[in-house]
């Protein structure tokens, strides 16, 4: 009783002041830049936290922290490391510049608006548009699911009240306050990530003698072995395609790369890389740092009855009802923060990019209240499919596939394109189309195989993680091909849309070393 008090108690704080956030914040979304993009004039710390806690959610710290953590036990923090290092400090450095100023000098408010523009194909940019609604749902139904157990730990409220009170809280400060106060909810929701998983892991480890402890506990089992403690693990090819899949593959997430459509400035940019960089290390090595030791709270048997997902909350259920206070709010705030990204980038795609065009829609007030109806529709589908998951369909696909598949087809559709069209005016319109149809054909085909358990002896298709690395090398691979071999389909004016890399600043000369 005390536990579920103290949680209550936490819960009802964290959610008055998510709600606080969108009401402050709905000044500044009074029209579609506003509410979409901020005004492109978001700050470093706001963007950086927006970024981390987009990338990082319940499904992480519950489904890929449990079933990474079991598979290869400490050196799944090198998932963490490379989420980091590749999935944050190299996407910023490489995307957020070029990012920022194309869209800016195309007037593109998102991903597909983008292919839109940059290719000028108004087919491309729909058909982009139903890629990220259609493969955005399994993605967000996962965030829902990740609830589902944990909240078993401290209430005694049935998983679909939970899910609907989740969707109604964040729906409302999303539609209130738009991006901003996206931002603003993330940055308060990423202080507490980072409070959380630092408490949570001390916690874990104390249960067995710290961390040398718990390390050779992990070694000696009979539950675990020196694979596990070890440096990289017992199966290193599949932790690369996991670490692949998980870092790389968000420089093609839609979620992701809007980041930098509203980032503010150059200072912006360069405080932003550092932040979020530190906030992965933090966030994503702790998460997968605390699911290597599941093996000491759960055994086999348990893990092949009722699957990966148990393994986090088994190993929480024992701790002191502040610290099981301080998950439930860790992942409340991990789940929130992600699925207010989803919802107005997928609502805001399929309104903007889709239905706008399609209507008769012509004023900014008009377009705002089509976003907002969208992100009500697009909630609601979500967690109908959240709740069925839970009860007509459990235990077919488990969170870190349904995750995967989502991740797969995005970047796999998406990241040749949208790295290669930043950087070479040589990219063609059905170098485009190609990477797309791939991209959603593989992974077609593995959600097929997950859903009804096929039987399938190619390596390619073994889960949808390695499956999702081949549809981004693949994807990449056709857009260079494709390229070569259709010059003449390369869109006109490419040299004017790439004129904005050009513009000269100055800057002071502590910055820049002017030559003799």
């Amino acid at each position: 009783m005390q536990a579920s008090v103290l949680t209550g108690l936490f819960v009802l704080l964290f959610f008055a002041v998510m709600l606080g956030g969108g009401f402050a914040c709905r000044r500044k979304a009074q029209d579609v830049d506003g509410f979409v993009l901020g005004g492109r004039g978001v700050g470093p710390w706001l963007t950086a936290f927006a970024y981390g806690t987009s990338y990082f959610s319940a499904v992480i710290f519950v489904g890929y922290a449990g079933q990474f953590g079991w598979n290869f036990g400490v050196a799944a923090t090198w998932i963490g490391l490379g989420n980091a290092f590749i999935g944050s400090l190299l996407a910023w450095n490489i995307l957020g510049r070029r990012t920022r100023l194309l869209t800016q000098h195309l007037g593109s408010r998102t991903m597909p608006d983008f292919f839109g523009k940059r290719f000028e194909s108004e087919s491309l940019k729909q058909f982009a548009s139903i890629i990220v609604f259609v493969f955005l749902i399994p993605y967000t139904a996962s965030l829902y699911n990740g609830l589902s157990s944990l909240f078993g730990i401290a209430f005694d409220v049935p998983y679909t009240v939970c899910i609907i009170v989740m969707a109604v809280l964040t729906g409302i400060y999303v539609l209130f306050g738009g991006y901003l106060a996206t931002a603003v909810n993330d940055f308060i929701q990423g202080i507490i990530m980072l409070v959380g998983i630092f408490a949570v892991i001390v916690a874990v480890l104390n249960q067995n003698g710290g961390l040398m402890g718990s390390l050779e506990a992990l070694a000696t089992s009979e539950n675990g072995g020196w694979a596990y403690a070890s440096f990289l693990g017992p199966d290193p090819l599949s932790l690369l395609s996991v670490v692949l899949l998980t870092s790389l593959g968000t420089w093609g997430l839609p979620q992701m790369v809007g980041k930098f459509y509203a980032v503010k400035n150059e200072d912006a940019i360069k405080k932003g890389t550092l932040i979020s960089t530190f906030f992965a290390i933090v966030v994503a090595g702790g998460c997968y740092f605390l699911g290597s030791f599941g093996r000491l709270f759960v055994s086999a048997d348990e893990v092949a009855a009722k699957g990966f997902d148990i393994i986090v909350p088994s190993m929480l259920k024992e701790l002191a009802p502040i610290i099981i206070a301080v998950v439930i709010v860790l992942v409340l705030a991990a789940s929130m923060s992600t699925l207010s990204s989803l919802v107005l980038t997928s609502a805001s795609t399929l309104a903007l990019d889709l239905v706008v065009p399609k209507t008769k829609i012509k004023t900014e007030k008009s377009k705002l209240l089509t976003v907002r109806l969208f992100i009500c529709f697009f909630i609601v589908v979500s967690a109908v499919i959240a709740i069925l998951k839970d009860t007509l369909w459990s235990g077919s696909v488990f969170i870190a596939q349904m995750m995967g598949i989502s991740w797969g087809a995005l970047a796999g559709a998406f990241l040749g394109p949208f790295l290669l069209g930043l950087y070479s005016k040589k990219v063609s319109k059905p170098a485009v189309w190609t990477s797309f149809i791939l991209g959603v054909a593989v992974m077609t085909a593995q959600l097929v195989i997950s859903v009804f358990k096929i039987p399938v002896s190619f390596f390619l298709f073994k889960n949808s993680l390695v499956s999702g690395v081949f549809a981004m090398v693949l994807g990449t691979v056709a857009v260079i091909v494709v390229s070569a071999f259709t010059k003449k389909q390369i869109p006109a004016g490419v040299d004017e849309k790439f004129a904005c890399y050009d513009v000269k600043v100055l800057v002071h000369a502590d910055h820049s070393l002017e030559e003799e």
